[in-house]
């Protein structure tokens, strides 16, 4: 960018600022980077009598920065771990096993929060994390079901209308192991299939990845 077109650009911009604007302003090279940061410091501060924030604003290789919740791999952008962090917690919250709520009020403040995020951080171009997070969260509701029905005569019940073997089921149901490991065994999988989950208002990951980056092949 030449530098008479650098200074149009931020004249045209003048008066457009709110009180907090981040950027992110690409160069060629380190040696750019720290020109055009003092052109831009410069022209904020004496032009447009704006406050850089110093101790924010830096001259990094794209791999080393973060912004709006977004990463830099190469060429392309990914959502931050501190990003995919809160996103986790968020959703250990909704599928909590002591949080008192229907499955269905459950289903759709999940559906709310996931399609919200995936509308904004799924423009990640990072596709290797997807699956594992759909298997992640048909796991936590396989745990809240198996919480909720509570007692063994009921996980059995409940299991072979789904389709597991009674014998499996009972096996399952006598376990004294926790709600956590129990949702990832063949008497839970077999019963509460992906298929069923889906069926009961489960959001998948992929599909609305799918969806935002081949629009075109996404049912």
């Amino acid at each position: 960018m030449s530098r008479e077109i650098h200074i149009r650009f931020w004249e045209g911009l003048r008066g457009r600022f709110p009180r907090a604007t981040h950027l992110v302003v690409m160069v060629i090279s380190r040696r750019a980077g720290d020109r055009v940061m003092a052109s831009i410091t410069r022209f904020l501060e004496k032009k447009l009598r704006l406050k850089v924030n110093q101790e924010k604003s830096k001259v990094a290789s794209t791999n080393e920065i973060t912004f709006l919740g977004f990463t830099f791999k190469g060429s392309s952008i990914r959502w931050s771990e501190k990003a995919f962090a809160n996103f986790k917690r968020r959703v250990k919250e909704l599928t909590g096993r002591s949080w008192g709520v229907s499955m269905g009020y459950r289903y759709a403040k999940l559906a709310e929060y996931v399609r919200g995020w995936m509308g904004y951080f799924g423009r990640s171009e990072y596709y290797r994390p997807i699956p594992e997070i759909d298997h992640w969260l048909r796991r936590r509701m396989r745990m809240c079901y198996w919480k909720q029905w509570r007692y063994c005569r009921t996980k059995v019940r409940e299991l072979t209308k789904l389709g597991t073997h009674l014998r499996t089921a009972i096996s399952a149901g006598l376990s004294r192991k926790g709600p956590w490991r129990l949702s990832r065994t063949l008497a839970t999988q077999t019963g509460m299939t992906n298929q069923w989950l889906k069926a009961q208002g489960l959001l998948s990951v992929k599909d609305l990845w799918v969806k935002i980056h081949y629009p075109a092949t996404a049912r």
